[in-house]
């Protein structure tokens, strides 16, 4: 076996580093445009648990 720490490093380019062909993680160009639909899902939510808890209690 042969030893030390350059036994990799013997036919590697000069610069070993890719340039990055995959941009990695998600910025706020990637998020889908869904407007207000998620305030609209909250505000029925809402509305439901007061109305069964109006016909609950009456």
């Amino acid at each position: 076996m042969a030893g030390g720490g350059d036994f990799f490093s013997s036919d590697r380019p000069e610069n070993p580093r890719l340039a990055e062909d995959r941009p990695r993680g998600g910025g706020p160009e990637d998020r889908p445009q869904t407007g207000h639909r998620h305030a609209w899902i909250w505000w029925l939510v809402i509305a439901a648990v007061i109305l069964i808890l109006f016909f609950v209690f009456i």
